[in-house]
């Protein structure tokens, strides 16, 4: 018998893999806060289009007000929510799960502590999407751009426990998971969480204030510079707290954090000007800007800066763009080229 699944606030990674699932014959729910996503997935399936091909799923979806119907308790529940939801999601679909059940962080940013302290940390298991572009621009459509991992040797799911053990749980949902794009168990959970904070830290922000894609950002030397600093910020405190960082981008952690070292930054320049990609992809904050929705500014670049600050190290450039995101968020900035200005004004460079 499948395993019963649940997806908790499918966005564009959980619909996207949620998706895939589904077709691959798991049982999946799909439980969300958008009303005209759950009612297109009813009506219409869920659609996932990608690189490898385009197709549609029957799913079933319900919306929050529907939970209270459900008889039969899940197995697992995937939490896919924005990081400042996380905390009433987790404390919603806990009741909906069994007692030897778990629950999956499949997010953005480093959740697992606080949903380990609502579940116990022995039923929190951490996945990491890394370097995985997907949107969710209409209800029940997910694309995702960009070749598969697998294609060029990356691996985009990483899944690891708390406690730092390779656990059968994780081993098996990243063998599901590999159904969709490589995946693997790791021991490594922290330094996994730390380099995707890296890698979403360095684009997120910038592109959400300034509208630019991926590849108008690797065009600009002012973005590639914003760009480099932010993850050498973010490498530098992730070292100062011992953590096993594994490559940033593509890249090493102790490589990043050397970038202000001449050779160092050019090499990382060249690099980043050749990462603009085969589409303009707007970041996943920029999505969310374009949507209207508060950014997850706090939960990302906020806690870099506020562990530099814990562990002595300056982060002039992510203090500049959460400062940018917070004006983003309360309006009195708006989305603009120009923005990419207003960072190089504020580290004074």
């Amino acid at each position: 018998m499948a395993d019963r699944i649940a997806i908790m606030g499918p966005g564009a990674v959980g619909s996207y893999v949620g998706a895939f699932l589904v077709q691959s014959g798991e049982d999946v729910t799909f439980i969300d806060m958008w009303p005209e996503h759950v009612e297109t997935m009813r009506k219409q399936g869920l659609r996932a289009s990608n690189s490898t091909g385009d197709f549609t799923v029957p799913v079933k979806a319900m919306h929050l007000t529907d939970a209270q119907g459900i008889t039969e308790p899940f197995d697992y529940a995937f939490i896919t929510v924005k990081s400042y939801d996380t905390e009433w999601a987790t404390h919603f679909i806990k009741r909906y799960v069994k007692p030897e059940g778990f629950f999956i962080s499949l997010q953005n940013c480093w959740n697992d502590p606080l949903i380990g302290s609502i579940v116990g940390n022995d039923r929190e298991v951490g996945c990491i999407a890394s370097h995985i572009e997907v949107a969710l621009w209409e209800p029940g459509h997910v694309n995702r751009g960009g070749e598969p991992g697998r294609d060029h040797g990356h691996t985009v799911f990483r899944v690891g426990e708390l406690n730092g053990q390779v656990s059968a749980r994780a081993e098996m949902i990243a063998q599901k998971l590999d159904v969709i794009d490589a995946a693997y168990s790791t021991d490594n959970l922290p330094g996994e969480r730390w380099a995707k904070l890296c890698q979403n830290g360095m684009g997120n922000g910038i592109s959400a204030m300034s509208t630019l894609g991926s590849q108008d950002m690797a065009d600009s030397a002012d973005c590639r510079r914003i760009r480099i600093n932010l993850a050498k910020e973010g490498a530098q405190v992730g070292l100062a707290q011992g953590l096993k960082i594994v490559d940033i981008g593509g890249k090493p952690a102790d490589f990043w954090a050397d970038a202000n070292k001449g050779d160092v930054f050019e090499e990382l320049d060249d690099y980043m000007a050749s990462r603009g990609g085969p589409v303009n992809w707007l970041a996943s904050m920029a999505q969310d800007v374009h949507k209207g929705r508060h950014s997850e500014i706090d939960f990302m670049n906020g806690l870099i800066c506020q562990k530099g600050r814990e562990f002595g190290v300056p982060t002039p450039y992510n203090d500049a763009i959460v400062e940018a995101m917070h004006g983003i968020d309360d309006g009195s900035i708006k989305p603009d080229p120009s923005n990419v200005e207003r960072i190089v004004r504020a580290v004074g460079q």
